[in-house]
């Protein structure tokens, strides 16, 4: 008689749900992105040129700190569409207090650091504003960073009238600005920073957890004891004062406070890459360096359209269809967890 033994050979099924576990450990946009690289490398000779790699970091560097911004007022179940604002403000106040500073006669220093201090200032007012009215007076996050986009924008054009403030310090533009620091361009090391400075928060610090206590269960997070009114607060002044910081060093580069900084395609792209980098819109999770891949990942794509000759406006068609498809994604993901 004869006896079957059973077969040992993986079920195709089996083999494909190890290949999403793999996925899942290692993170699908690294594996977007590394494909990205390789293909562009391979089809465009100019990609890997040490100009063109300098200038992607430069552009990515700038994004991922607006988007890590935008990434702590998401985690909390928010989101704040006046980051674009604030860059902008930020830039002209800024601009405007240090220029100002520097033509009555004080040291270069003290200019620098006046206008430093001003553009901080009006980007933390405008978080202080949305985090109180969010918190406090429970006014949906869309009416009120809408409502300071506006206000912001605004003040920018009033201060300035449309025209660009100069008579920066030399020391802030070419000093700061403009510099190389360790073979890189200063924009990126500050950058590198602040990103470092908000990874430990997250991980090592009471923000990250209350933060994420925050945004995955409200009412479980004060039963915890959560100060579910000042963390969220705290979110957003965070966010805006990582995009005032954002205007500082745009300023710093360009050499003059504009009002043209920043505005809705950066408010647009800050959103997008916090998506992509897998920070729920729902609330509760996000991490600050997948967020900087993310910045990364839209740079790339963002040159090669340059490099392609793709119009500008052809790139907010791709900007807007990467959005769509980030937040499917996410919406998909939350469903199959929900199923789980």
């Amino acid at each position: 008689m004869s006896v079957h033994l059973p077969s040992h050979h993986p079920q195709p099924q089996q083999g494909a749900e190890r290949l999403m576990l793999a996925v899942a450990g290692i993170g699908l946009l690294p594996l977007l992105l590394l494909a990205l690289v390789a293909v562009l490398a391979l089809t465009e000779p100019r990609f890997l040129g040490t100009a063109n790699l300098l200038n992607i970091l430069r552009s990515a560097s700038v994004l991922a700190v607006v988007a890590s911004g935008q990434m702590l007022v998401l985690i909390v179940g928010g989101f704040d569409l006046s980051v674009g604002a604030v860059v902008a403000l930020s830039s002209t106040v800024g601009a405007t207090a240090m220029a100002g500073a520097a033509a009555s006669g004080v040291s270069p220093a003290l200019a620098i650091t006046v206008g430093c201090a001003a553009g901080l200032g009006a980007g933390a007012l405008v978080g202080l504003v949305n985090g109180l009215c969010v918190a406090v007076l429970k006014v949906s996050p869309f009416m009120v960073t809408l409502g300071t986009m506006s206000a912001a924008s605004g003040v920018a054009l009033l201060l300035t009238n449309g025209i660009p403030v100069y008579g920066l310090p030399d020391g802030f533009v070419t000093g700061f600005g403009r510099a190389v620091w360790l073979g890189l361009p200063s924009a990126l090391v500050v950058s590198l920073i602040l990103l470092g400075v908000v990874a430990v928060l997250q991980r090592h610090t009471l923000a990250g957890p209350a933060l994420r206590a925050v945004g995955g269960n409200v009412q479980a997070a004060r039963v915890s004891g959560v100060a579910v009114r000042g963390w969220t607060v705290s979110a957003y002044v965070g966010c805006s004062l990582l995009a005032a910081l954002t205007g500082l060093l745009l300023t710093a580069r360009i050499g003059s406070g504009q009002a043209s900084l920043g505005g809705l395609n950066m408010t647009m792209e800050s959103i997008a890459t916090a998506v992509i980098a897998g920070v729920s819109l729902r609330g509760g999770a996000g991490r600050v360096e997948m967020v900087a891949l993310g910045a990364v990942f839209l740079a790339v794509i963002s040159n090669a359209m340059n490099l392609s000759r793709v119009d500008s406006k052809a790139q907010l068609v791709v900007l807007g269809v990467i959005l769509i498809a980030a937040v499917a994604l996410d919406e998909l993901g939350k469903r199959r967890r929900v199923r789980v």
